[in-house]
């Protein structure tokens, strides 16, 4: 997602209007769970906490965990084992979305009481993924990462359950190592259960999995999510004078837009200004103005905070489209 995270962390990116982070919350809230560790790295935790908070308004407790140094997904549990405090717990990366919720799983895992699950999805690059090998009976026997050729479409997506023991695989001999590139894999721990004789279940999740990891699979999500949304939640304050909005559209406060083009599929946020512009298929950030940028609309765009556009005519072929991937506080000139 660079440029926009030279400057910001990928989870505070906005989609449909509230930071990707924001949707993993929900969904673990709406699951029935109250207290969540938030793993950081060194010098994010003030602009974690500013965004986040306490957890108070999604009804939550937030313990926040350092993570020293990026070593792989395991060693984000590794490091929370003190949060954890002997419970089972649930990993849930910060980048996916689970638009159904994660209850099935949840009261899967609870009632079970496997030592691991995983769920898995049916996936069309799953090579880009964990894979789950199954042996003639279907039992779990290997958990691959990013397979060349796997026997089936099914992958891993970013939600993790473990029981406590699981801590083990840390520890004495046999303990798990760090891959070739250096990482703590989450394949690692779930092989070291499975090795041990220990219950590793799967589950396969039939929901709704959104993974907006690169620019076309955000603005994707943004559609989606636009589309599937209740339309209350898109009311909020805005000053519209001569403009056509066509939903679905999410819009921030104080937005002020003028003899323009709005939607379908855009997301804007707080302090934005879109004057004599078309725009469709775009995320913009709080504090974008766009100006002038009718006769080439701007599609299919994520724009950074505080940038602004500005056409004065004679930009393009007119009826041609202007596409941007750009970070915060840029000035272009069309």
């Amino acid at each position: 997602m660079r440029p926009l995270t030279f400057s910001t962390n990928k989870h505070f990116i906005p989609i449909a209007g509230k930071p990707l982070i924001f949707y993993p919350i929900e969904t673990i809230a709406d699951a029935g769970i109250k207290e969540i560790g938030i793993t950081y790295n060194p010098s994010y935790l003030e602009e974690v906490k500013n965004t986040l908070g306490n957890g108070d308004r999604w009804g939550l407790k937030f313990t926040y965990v350092l993570q020293e140094e990026p070593k792989g997904l395991a060693n984000i549990f590794q490091v929370a084992e003190e949060f954890i405090n002997g419970d089972s717990f649930v990993m849930h990366l910060g980048d996916n979305i689970f638009v159904d919720g994660i209850k099935e799983l949840v009261d899967h895992f609870e009632k079970e009481k496997p030592d691991g699950l995983v769920a898995m999805v049916h996936h069309q690059e799953n090579t880009r993924l964990g894979v789950p090998y199954f042996d003639d009976r279907g039992r779990l026997v290997e958990y691959v990462e990013k397979p060349e050729n796997p026997p089936h479409d099914f992958a891993i997506p970013g939600i993790y359950f473990f029981s406590n023991g699981v801590f083990e695989c840390f520890k004495g001999e046999g303990a798990i190592k760090p891959s070739a590139r250096g990482e703590y894999e989450i394949s690692a721990p779930y092989q070291w259960l499975i090795n041990k004789g220990r219950r590793v279940d799967v589950l396969e999740y039939k929901g709704k999995w959104l993974d907006p990891g690169k620019f076309d699979d955000w603005l994707d999500a943004n559609q989606y999510l636009l589309e599937h949304m209740e339309r209350g939640e898109n009311d909020k304050s805005a000053q519209f004078k001569g403009s056509q909005i066509h939903q679905p559209v999410v819009i921030g406060e104080n937005v002020k837009i003028e003899n323009s083009q709005i939607g379908p599929n855009v997301s804007i946020g707080d302090e934005c200004e879109i004057i004599n512009s078309k725009i469709s298929d775009c995320v913009l950030m709080n504090g974008v103005k766009v100006k002038g940028v009718k006769d080439n609309p701007l599609e299919h765009s994520l724009i950074g905070t505080d940038t602004e556009i500005i056409s004065e005519g004679g930009g393009g072929k007119k009826g041609s489209s202007v596409k941007l991937f750009v970070g915060e506080k840029c000035k272009i000139q069309i």
